[in-house]
Order: C-alpha cells, then sequence, then structure tokens
C-alpha cells in the first residue's frame, strides 16, 4: 500500500506544481494580490507531498519490500541499513525523485524565507520553480515509475552496485543535487526579473544569497565525490575527468563567474545583462548534465540510466526550458540599462574578465565532453577524450583566472591606475617568487609546474591576506583591531576564506600532481620496501567476511621515521548478491603526505602484485574545497537589508516596453 500513496502523492504534486505555475503568473500579470498569495502556499504544498512520496519510498527500501520493481533492482535483504537507505537516490527513478525533494525544498524555502523579496518578483520566481517541477514529476510519473509493482514478488533482491555502496556515496548525491537544483532558484530569479522587468541591484542583492548556497552545495559535492572516488576506485587519484564528473564542474564553473557577477550588479548596477545570461546558463549545463547522465550518451559508473526514451524526454524538456528562457532574454535584454559606467581597468573590469576566463574553462572542459558524442553522431570511429586534452586546454585559462582573482580585490571600484595596483601587489609578487625559489631549493630537480603551482597559490594567498588587513586599517590596540574584525562585513571575510581555500588547493594539487610516488611490484609474505621514509612489510593475505560480501584481505605493516608502526588492511571484494569484484584501498594519512597500499592479483610463485603510492599534500585538496565553502557560508549568514520596491514603481534601470 505504500508504493500506491507514493504513487498518488507524486501525482498530487504533478498537479500542484502545474497549479504554481499558471495562477501566480497570472496574478502577478493582474497585480492581484490573493493569486500572487497562491505560490507561497503550493510551494509549500508541493514540498509536503514529493516528501511522502521519497518517505514511502525509503520505507520500501527499509523494510525490502522487493513487490515494489526499483528496490528489486537496487536492493538485498543483507546490504546493511546505511545503503539501504541511500540506495532509495542510487538509481534513477530514486534519484530523479530526490532531484524534484530538492527542487520543492527550494521552492519553499523561498517562500517562507524570502518575504524581503516583493511579491510580484516572489510570485513569478516560484511560478517558474513549479513549471520546473511539473517538467520533472512528468517525467518521473509516466517514464521513471519508482512505485511500479513486481509480480510474482521475487524472495530476493539484485542488490546495489558494490562500488556505489560506501557512506561517501551517501552523502554525495544529495549534496551534489542541492548544488544543481539550487541554479533553478537563479534561473527563476533571472526569468521572473526580465518578465516584471525588475533587474537592478536590489534584484542582484536578493538572488546572490541564493546562489551562494546552491554553490556551496555544489562544491562540497564535487569535494566529496573526489574524495570518494580518491579511496574508493583503487587507482589513487582525485579527478579522472570522467564526462559525468564534468557535467558537475562546467555548472560549477559557471555558478563561479555568476557570484562574482552579481556582486558587480549589486556594488555598481551594471553587467545586468551578462548576469541575467550566466544564470540561465548555469542552470541549462545542471540540465545537460542531467541530460548526459540518465540518456546513455556516456558510460560511466556515476551514470543512472541508458534508456534513450528517457533520453529524448529530457532533450525535449531541455530544449523547451532553455529556448524559452533565451529567447525572453533576447526580447527583453535590450531594453535593460547599464547605470554604473567602468574603465577597463578598474575592479568590474578585472570581474568581468574573470567572467570570461570562467566561461572559456567551462567551454573548453563542455567541448571534450561532447566530442566523442559529436563523432559518434557523425558515424566516425569512437575516440576518447582524456586528462591529456584538459590539462592542456585548461590549466592556461585557470592560471590568469587565479592571479585575477588576487589582484581584483586590490584594484578600486569605477577606475584605477594599472601602477598603483602593481605597486599594491608587490607583497604578493615577492612571497610568489619565494615560494618558487624555496621550492627550487627543496627539490633536487623541480618541474615547471611544480615552481609555477607553488608560486601561484602564495600570489593568491599573500595577496588576498594582504588585502584583509588593508581593510583593516591599523589599529592602536588589540581590542580595537578586534572590533574593526568584528564590524567588517561578513561577505569580506568570506570572500577571504574562499579565496584562501583555493590557494591551499592549489598546494595539494601541485604537490599531488608534480610529487607523487608509484611503485608497483610483486612482493611475498616477508619483503619489505622503503616509500617516502617509510618501510613497508606485506605480511601476508587471509580471508574475512563482510555483512555482504567475502574478502581477501592484504596485511601490510607500515614503520614511520619516527618508529611508528601501523596496519594497514586493503581488501579484494566479492559481493554475494551480484558476485561482483572490488577493490578496497588502505590509506594511511601523515602531515606530509598519505601512503596508499592496493592489493592486487596473485601469481603462480605465492606472491601478490601490489601498488604503494605517496600521495604529498593529497588532504590539501579537500582541505581548500571546504574552507572555499567556509568562506561562502561566512558569506551567506551576512544580514541584508535591500530596500523594497515602492508599491507599482518601476525600476529605472528597464526601460518600459
Amino acid at each position: 500500500m505504500t508504493g500506491e500513496i507514493g504513487l498518488f502523492a507524486l501525482i498530487l504534486a504533478f498537479g500542484v506544481a502545474l497549479f504554481q505555475g499558471t495562477v501566480p503568473l497570472i496574478g502577478a500579470a493582474r497585480g492581484d494580490a490573493n493569486l500572487m498569495a497562491v505560490s507561497d502556499i503550493s510551494s509549500v504544498v508541493l514540498c509536503g507531498l514529493v516528501t511522502i512520496a521519497i518517505v514511502m519510498l525509503g520505507h520500501g527500501y527499509v523494510t525490502s519490500d522487493f513487490s515494489l520493481l526499483n528496490v528489486w533492482q537496487n536492493s538485498h535483504t543483507l546490504k546493511p541499513l546505511i545503503y539501504k537507505i541511500s540506495g532509495v537516490w542510487g538509481n534513477h527513478e530514486g534519484s530523479l525523485v530526490l532531484w524534484v525533494l530538492i527542487l520543492a525544498i527550494y521552492g519553499a524555502a523561498l517562500a517562507v524565507f524570502g518575504r524581503q523579496v516583493p511579491p510580484a518578483l516572489r510570485a513569478r520566481a516560484l511560478a517558474i520553480q513549479g513549471l520546473i517541477a511539473a517538467g520533472f514529476l512528468a517525467f518521473s510519473i509516466f517514464t521513471s515509475n519508482p512505485f511500479a509493482r513486481l509480480i510474482p514478488i521475487p524472495a530476493e533482491g539484485m542488490g546495489l552496485n558494490p562500488i556505489l555502496q560506501d557512506p561517501g556515496l551517501a552523502f554525495h548525491p544529495p549534496c551534489l543535487y542541492m548544488g544543481y537544483v539550487g541554479l533553478s532558484v537563479a534561473f527563476s530569479f533571472a526569468i521572473a526579473g526580465l518578465l516584471g522587468k525588475e533587474i537592478d541591484s536590489t534584484w542582484a542583492k536578493l538572488a546572490r544569497p541564493w546562489v551562494l548556497l546552491a554553490w556551496c552545495f555544489l562544491t562540497a559535492g564535487i569535494a566529496l565525490g573526489s574524495w570518494w572516488a580518491y579511496y574508493e576506485l583503487g587507482w589513487g587519484g582525485w579527478w579522472f575527468w570522467d564526462p559525468v564528473e564534468n557535467a558537475s564542474f562546467i555548472p560549477w564553473l559557471i555558478a563561479t563567474a555568476l557570484l562574482h557577477s552579481l556582486r558587480v550588479a549589486e556594488k555598481r548596477d551594471t553587467l545586468k545583462a551578462w548576469t541575467l545570461l550566466l544564470c540561465i546558463t548555469g542552470f541549462s549545463l545542471s540540465l545537460l548534465g542531467t541530460f548526459l547522465v540518465r540518456s546513455g550518451a556516456i558510460t560511466s559508473v556515476h551514470t543512472f540510466a541508458s534508456d534513450p526514451a528517457r533520453g529524448l524526454f529530457i532533450l525535449a524538456f531541455l530544449a523547451a526550458v532553455t529556448g524559452g528562457a533565451f529567447a525572453l532574454f533576447a526580447v527583453r535584454a535590450p531594453r535593460i540599462r547599464a547605470e554604473g559606467l567602468f574603465e577597463p581597468v578598474s575592479r568590474e573590469g578585472a570581474l568581468l574578465l574573470n567572467n570570461v576566463f570562467f566561461g572559456a574553462a567551462a567551454a573548453t572542459v563542455l567541448l571534450g565532453t561532447l566530442y566523442p558524442i559529436f563523432m559518434e553522431v557523425a558515424g566516425s570511429p569512437p575516440v576518447s577524450v582524456g586528462p591529456p586534452y584538459y590539462n592542456a586546454v585548461f590549466l592556461p585559462i585557470a592560471i590568469p583566472a587565479i592571479v585575477l582573482a588576487a589582484m581584483g580585490p586590490a584594484i578600486p571600484w569605477k577606475r584605477a591606475d594599472l601602477p598603483g595596483v602593481l605597486h599594491r601587489m608587490r607583497f604578493a609578487a615577492v612571497c610568489a617568487v619565494g615560494a618558487a625559489v624555496l621550492t627550487g631549493v627543496l627539490q633536487r630537480d623541480p618541474v615547471p609546474m611544480a615552481l609555477a603551482g607553488y608560486g601561484l597559490a602564495a600570489f593568491l594567498a599573500a595577496g588576498t591576506v594582504r588585502q584583509w588587513l588593508a581593510r583593516l586599517r591599523p589599529a592602536r590596540s588589540p581590542r580595537r583591531l578586534l572590533r574593526r574584525v568584528r564590524n567588517l562585513p561578513a561577505s569580506a571575510h568570506g570572500m577571504t576564506l574562499a579565496h584562501l581555500g583555493v590557494a591551499v588547493l592549489v598546494v595539494g594539487v601541485t604537490a599531488s600532481s608534480t610529487a607523487r610516488v608509484d611503485v608497483e611490484q610483486v612482493m611475498h609474505p616477508g619483503e619489505a620496501l622503503s616509500l617516502a621514509g617509510h618501510t613497508i612489510e606485506f605480511a601476508g593475505v587471509e580471508d574475512v567476511d563482510g555483512p555482504n560480501y567475502t574478502a581477501l584481505q592484504g596485511r601490510f605493516l607500515v614503520t614511520g621515521p619516527g618508529g611508528s608502526a601501523t596496519t594497514l588492511l586493503p581488501e579484494r571484494r566479492a559481493y554475494l548478491a551480484s558476485g561482483t569484484a572490488t577493490t578496497e584501498a588502505a590509506i594511511l594519512e601523515t602531515f606530509v603526505g598519505d601512503i596508499y597500499v592496493v592489493l592486487g592479483d596473485p601469481v603462480a610463485d605465492g606472491g601478490w602484485g601490489t601498488r604503494l603510492t605517496f600521495n604529498p599534500l593529497i588532504w590539501w585538496i579537500w582541505g581548500g574545497a571546504f574552507l572555499s565553502v567556509l568562506g561562502g557560508a561566512v558569506s551567506i549568514a551576512e544580514r541584508t537589508r535591500p530596500r523594497m520596491y515602492a508599491a507599482g514603481a518601476q525600476p529605472a534601470s528597464v526601460q518600459p516596453a
């Protein structure tokens, strides 16, 4: 019965979403407050109905109700409870319900916490959210029903993909979806502003916290996925330019550009048309990523479905949403006037140039992701676009973007002189040169990437800290200094943390890319070798049993430089339900890096293939990412008091139609 309750809740939610997507638009066009108020109520009801649906689906997983086709295909009675719960979104149908739930949560949050947003703008934005939800609910109900019944009822399920049975995968998809779907709020604000001709600095101020929230979740979701790939997939890398990795990274690049563009629109009342374009493009790329994951157009461990009919539905939805949005933008954008003028050498100019770099980076990654698909459609032999392409085209774009990130806060608004800017960056330049020289001294044969990477990180960190200190101004006592720190806007602290996070991440990427050591060899019990100052002895292999798998477990004794001893236990698992084999690495985390051990195949003479890796400063990558997330969270916490539109007032930044 729970399956029928869940399906009925989805059907009701579809009706509510259609209602939410039409009535408030009519009310906003007529200036009818009662009709506009419908958007607030319906968005909360929609959230409640989709919550009921996903709870019913979760009940089926927890109780192993194999009368539900979705549960039978993705669960098993021996699976631990946490993976039964995460199995709800570890498949196409369930993840789609989670997508709609997060979309509904954002809508309800805007209705409840967005009271400072003018009623007409909020009603239009929530209506757009409702139309998007209606599209995905139709997709779920008519092509991807998670509550389809299975008769006769099997006694046992097929189990979840063993690679997905990991704590990281319990949190990575919801976090990533919070970012993906969160960009829909920026999209809805953009369409609502275009419909009501309400694009000015206040609009940007109202939209920015929602974009920040989505950006924080998207950053954390990507970092969690990278961390999971590092310790779970057994190859020791943190990024592989997989097409589905790219599908989340491309919207992140656009969202980062959008954050900076919104700041310009808020502070200087300019770049408004460009900001609108980024709002539309960011969510459109999220929809494109959804299409790639669910259409079968690409093959990856991340993909959920390979049904062309489902892919065609999303492709049509993508065309309707993005096509309609860009058409509206083409009609209304020429009427948007930029009130704030600026010189090329100014903070506005630097942020715009940085936006260009982010857009170019997104375009290069998108091209590399879609190129194999284009070639296949054209009838050419299959091609693969891998790390060599991305390293060649992405890094030359990323480096100047990071340099501008360091320099931008030191450049005044509206107009600046280049010699003065360079003078203010002299301390950062000295730090960059010092870091490069120190790298050359400490490393016997430093590669150019190491010199450039550490120098770039030092330049960004020093420039960021210098600008933060400059805003505090000299203080005669620690008490006055503390008061000035407290009085700085939260956005200033947030930007500082976010940019420092990027600097930390650059250090981690540079170290792991230039100083990593790999040793692959056959080892026999009792043999030992030295790696990064550690002695690693192979003690042998034994059989162990897990909750739903059997495993061959290797035993490696690791002795550190100071004599400390640790035992690492890598495994080769075979899952009982599917017979699928996986490799589980064992990792020793140290201050300077990770000792990463993988157990390979047995050989005829009693030895075992092994791969031992030293990954220097690898945790700086994820530490930097989450430091940036912390910076975004601090910026969100800033209390803003935007001015409200006067009743019936027309923002001066848009000419009447």
